[in-house]
């Protein structure tokens, strides 16, 4: 009985992890987010770069790094027009809450992962390949269905005439 509610536990926990990763890309998908005026906006934002030479003191390289950065994301978020930057504010909100979601669903599965592999006393290796290769399995099941979704309905818009 132990084995079945360990093999459940597996499977239950990287469900948790899959759903949000597939529910944040219909979501994200949906989201109504201009690239052209993002790229636009980009186009018109120059930073000058940092000069390699101050990676011979990392701390001021990386100061001045997130420094530019900041310069950078002020400048765009100024050029962006006010509909535009609270479409961004949105979607940048929804992204980190669904990546806070798949990551707790991610810490989860790795949990039931680790004591599957525990059960059945197999060696530490596998823990780290069942991990891998499920999370690999929960992404590319995500981007099947994004494609298979986008498939039916170009496939239909392309029959209406």
């Amino acid at each position: 009985m132990h084995g079945v509610i360990a093999w459940c536990g597996f499977f239950g926990a990287w469900l948790l992890f899959a759903g949000p990763v597939y529910q944040a890309a219909l979501e994200l998908h949906e989201q109504d987010i201009e690239e052209e005026q993002l790229a636009a906006a980009r186009e018109g934002v120059r930073i000058r770069p940092i000069s390699p030479w101050w990676w011979l003191l990392p701390p001021v390289r990386y100061w001045l790094g997130r420094r530019r950065a900041r310069e950078y994301r002020e400048a765009m978020l100024r050029a962006l027009a006010d509909e535009h930057l609270n479409s961004l504010v949105r979607f940048l909100d929804k992204a980190n809450g669904w990546l806070l979601v798949a990551l707790g669903g991610l810490l989860i599965a790795a949990k039931e992962t680790g004591e599957l592999v525990e059960y059945h006393h197999w060696p530490t290796v596998l823990f780290w390949v069942l991990l891998v290769v499920m999370a690999a399995l929960c992404a590319l099941y995500t981007v099947a269905r994004m494609r298979r979704s986008h498939d039916i309905l170009t496939t239909r818009d392309q029959r209406q005439p």
